[in-house]
């Protein structure tokens, strides 16, 4: 009977898995389509508000502790992780985290994108790539999870994604340690389900939520 029960279990989680990749390309393949003319936009007027590239490339930790490339619109000033040294004091973040709801390196056309999660789009093509879940935890900086408590890692099992509990619960008015427990708690009771929930809430955080920075 445990035996059987065992199989059944493995066999659901494959079938949930398979049923999720097919989700995440085909949601992200016609996200891209249909968003086109958002991306002409957004990188025409980032251009014009600031100098430098329109997107913003970065290390971060995947499933398993392996590295990948995030990509999103670029939201701060060229120079941001130089300016953040000056700004360490002042994190409104608790934790291993930086966040500033006011801080100084967004641009113009940064604040706006970050308020509608408008700058998260690219990540599009990091879960066609199978970087990424169009849900799972967000993706942590290297330095980052060298500071998480051993039980933190268990999010690290699972892809990162674009959402998850965190995204449509509050954000950046989630304190850290609440935030890891949203996500270890999403690793636990992960379904198809619950993806296409969670999918179909952060909708609602594309017309701004007052906890993004």
């Amino acid at each position: 009977m445990i035996n059987t029960m065992n199989g059944n279990s493995k066999a659901k989680s494959k079938a949930y898995l398979i049923a999720k990749r097919i989700t995440d390309v085909l949601f992200s393949g016609i996200g891209l389509i249909i968003l086109s003319p958002v991306f002409v936009i957004v990188a025409i007027a980032i251009k014009l508000d600031s100098k430098g590239p329109i997107f913003f490339k970065q290390d971060r930790v995947g499933k398993d502790e392996e590295l990948f490339s995030m990509y999103k619109f670029r939201s701060m000033v060229v120079n941001a992780e130089e300016l953040k040294k000056a700004l360490e004091n002042q994190n409104e973040m608790s934790g291993p985290m930086f966040k500033m709801k006011k801080d100084p390196r967004i641009t113009r056309v940064g604040r706006f994108i970050r308020k509608t999660s408008i700058d998260e789009l690219p990540q599009l093509v990091n879960v066609i790539k199978g970087d990424m879940s169009l849900v799972g935890p967000r993706p942590s900086l290297p330095k980052e999870v060298e500071q998480f408590e051993p039980w933190m890692k268990e999010r690290l099992t699972v892809q990162p994604g674009i959402t998850c509990f965190w995204q449509v619960m509050g954000r950046n008015s989630i304190p850290f340690e609440e935030w890891m427990k949203l996500d270890v708690k999403y690793v636990r009771e992960r379904n198809y389900f619950l993806d296409i929930k969670l999918i179909f809430k952060t909708f609602f955080v594309l017309f701004g939520d007052d906890s993004a920075s």
